[in-house]
Order: structure tokens, then C-alpha cells, then sequence
């Protein structure tokens, strides 16, 4: 369950979390993303409608890699006692491993490791079985944001749209920060996108949450 009060820092980090890995794979890819599937979709799309549908190849493997990773994290809070903190220690993994492998030089198994992460992320707030909080898309967000300026203009609550903002930003921030650390490392920019899931991560142990 999502707490706001509680909650909503740890949702802030992790979207930026989100938004660097992102930021990462995008670069990396020329133009596919690894956390942002709605993207993906469309260009996969438009990709099977040209004369050379072969393109559409890898984001559909990057849709079905998010996929998989979603039911993993799925599956892991089904038989694994500990909710969100045995996701994040998955996060965590996976972004290590990327780490790892893309020091070995298998910067395709980094990148579909670095893709699963993102689609295990996605499970760290869920309620009865649904992600109560998207943390890898913003469109809902975003959505929901503008509803709330929307009420805040008819005398609703001034600042309920902050925290969707706020989730928004951190997004937007991470992606700045991948960017920024890509071009100085390249895929090695993965280690502190792991380094910070860690940190994470033991904030959900702290919290222990469901």
C-alpha cells in the first residue's frame, strides 16, 4: 500500500532512479527506451509500417524483456515474504549484474538486465495485486497532476497536484543526471544507478513495509 506521507520520498527516488536508467538506455540504444514501454510501443509501431519492419525488433524485445520483469516481481511477492524490500533487493541485483556484465563487454545482456530492473521497479508499490504507483511513465501522472490544478482552481485542496509534480520532476531530474554521467562513462554509468537501488533498498528494510 502507498502511504503518501510516508511514502512519497521514496516514490520521488525512485522515479529519478528510473528517469537515469532511462536516460542510460536511450542513449545507448539510439532511441529505444528501456523504462518508458508506451514509447516503445509507438515506435515499434511505426516501425512495422515501413518497408524495413526489421527495426521493430528491438524495442519489441525491450517490451517483452519490461514484461518479463514485471512478472517477476510479481511472482517474487506471491512466494517471498518481505513486499517491497525483496523487489528492490531484485532492483538492485539486476542493476549490479548489469554493472558487471557490461564490464565484461556484454553490453546486450547489460542492457536487457538493466530493462528487467526497470520492470521489477514498477512493483515496489502495489496494493491487491495492482501497482498503486507508476514510477517508470508519467502520463498518469501527469494526468492526474493537471486534475488536481484543475480542482485547486475550484477551491479544492492548493497543493494536491505537488506530489504528482514532484514525482514528475524527480524523473526528469534523474534523466538529466544519466545523461550527463552516460557521456562520461558510458555503460559503466549502470554502477550508480546500483549503488543508489542499494541505498534503496535498505530504506525499505528500515521501513518494512508489507
Amino acid at each position: 500500500m502507498f502511504r503518501p506521507r510516508r511514502d512519497q520520498p521514496l516514490a520521488i527516488f525512485l522515479a529519478g532512479l528510473a528517469g537515469y536508467v532511462d536516460a542510460i538506455g536511450f542513449l545507448w540504444l539510439g532511441g529505444v527506451f528501456i523504462s518508458f514501454m508506451s514509447g516503445n510501443s509507438t515506435q515499434m509501431g511505426v516501425e512495422l509500417s515501413s518497408p524495413d519492419w526489421a527495426h521493430a525488433a528491438v524495442p519489441l524485445g525491450i517490451v517483452g524483456l519490461f514484461v518479463v520483469g514485471v512478472i517477476l516481481a510479481t511472482l517474487l511477492r506471491r512466494v517471498v515474504r518481505g513486499g517491497r524490500a525483496a523487489v528492490m533487493t531484485l532492483v538492485t541485483a539486476l542493476l549490479t549484474m548489469a554493472g558487471a556484465l557490461q564490464a565484461f563487454g556484454q553490453t546486450t545482456l547489460a542492457i536487457c538486465a538493466a530493462t528487467l530492473a526497470m520492470g521489477v521497479e514498477n512493483s515496489v508499490f502495489e496494493h491487491d495485486g495492482e501497482v498503486s504507483v507508476g514510477l517508470t511513465y508519467m502520463t498518469g501522472t501527469l494526468v492526474k497532476m493537471a486534475q488536481h490544478m484543475a480542482s485547486a482552481m475550484m477551491g479544492g485542496p492548493p497543493l494536491g497536484w505537488v506530489p504528482n509534480f514532484l514525482r514528475w520532476l524527480g524523473l526528469v531530474a534523474g534523466a538529466v543526471i544519466g545523461g550527463f554521467v552516460f557521456r562520461q562513462l558510458g555503460l559503466g554509468a549502470l554502477w550508480p544507478a546500483a549503488a543508489v537501488a542499494a541505498v534503496l533498498t535498505v530504506v525499505t528494510f528500515v521501513q518494512a513495509e508489507d
